[in-house]
């Protein structure tokens, strides 16, 4: 059999549809994430921190794998910006296993990411993937866990899968999270900066996923309804405002579904806001894993779980 041939080179708008029938055959979608031309423009092209790094892989004339590099801005505890992106959408197709896709299109976007002077990676691989971005330099930083409660949906009967959900069904009064006029709190470690183009990208304009908002007096908590194994899952996204406790609580008291989950950084004012309103980390239970690679010496250890400042909004449905 003649050696199949690997060509790496930058995305370009034409291949739009084979990167989507790509991403559908290699990662699959729910009906939360649909790969939709709007998904990817909204994730890699409307992102407020910049467009994305985007390499594709050819084989034989066919789009072979995809490495997406989104950029994303985190902030000191000093103040300092750090211009980082987070490796996400990595597929390659099944027909071409085992040609070194990944590492390949991995390394060639490191460089391209060192050259535009970014100054770190991070991500959350799945257990399949993690082996190999360690073996290419990057180190673990923590595992995340899951906080949560039951909600007063606990004993209705399954959710559909199959279809995006109800607001109604998770909330009482559900309102969109839009328009967001928040002022957010200094970083205590490694934080998304809250910025309001920020806001209303992440939270306002998802093509697939609708955030909800609720308010308790200053304070406000965002929140998405999801369908997990069955059961109607409200998640704690983020919290903004001097009385996250109040936040969380009105959530709480509101909340129809089956259970309320999130994770926050450990001494954070959200967290301590949780647990204050019964809302506890389960035991043993691991979610993802977070794993950077620096790309210049950085004025913060990256590789302690402890210098970050996460909110579930940082790693979800990205």
């Amino acid at each position: 059999m003649a050696e199949r041939t690997i060509t790496v080179r930058p995305y370009v708008e034409g291949d739009l549809d084979g990167v989507l029938d790509l991403l559908r055959t290699a990662l699959g979608e729910t009906s939360l994430l649909r790969r939709t031309p709007e998904l990817f423009a909204w994730k890699h092209q409307r992102n407020p921190f910049g467009p994305s790094i985007l390499l594709v892989a050819e084989c034989e004339e066919r789009i072979a794998g995809l490495r997406a590099l989104m950029r994303w801005d985190l902030v000191t505890v000093s103040g300092e910006t750090l211009r980082c992106v987070r490796a996400v959408d990595t597929a390659t197709h099944p027909d071409f296993q085992r040609l070194g896709i990944f590492r390949t299109l991995t390394m060639a976007a490191i460089d391209q990411a060192t050259a535009d002077g970014i100054d770190m990676v991070f991500n959350t691989p799945n257990p399949k993937s993690g082996a190999g971005y360690l073996s290419m330099g990057w180190v673990h930083v923590g595992d995340i866990g899951v906080m949560a409660t039951p909600g007063r949906g606990v004993l209705r009967g399954r959710a559909k899968e199959d279809a995006p959900p109800d607001p109604v069904d998770y909330v009482s009064n559900p309102a969109p999270a839009q328009d967001l006029d928040v002022v957010d709190r200094p970083a205590r470690g490694l934080r998304t900066p809250r910025r309001s183009d920020y806001l209303s990208w992440r939270f306002g304009e998802h093509p697939t996923v609708r955030y909800l908002r609720v308010d308790a007096g200053a304070a406000t908590a965002v929140v998405r309804p999801n369908v997990r194994s069955g059961r109607r899952e409200l998640v704690l996204s983020d919290v903004f405002g001097p009385s996250p406790a109040r936040a969380v609580g009105a959530v709480i008291g509101r909340n129809r579904a089956a259970y309320l989950a999130g994770w926050f950084s450990a001494g954070s004012p959200e967290r301590r806001a949780m647990v204050r309103r019964g809302v506890l980390p389960v035991p043993r239970m691991k979610t993802l894993s977070l794993v950077a690679r620096p790309l210049r010496s950085l004025p913060v250890d990256v590789a302690s779980l402890a210098a970050w400042d996460i909110a579930s909004s940082d790693l979800e449905l990205l």
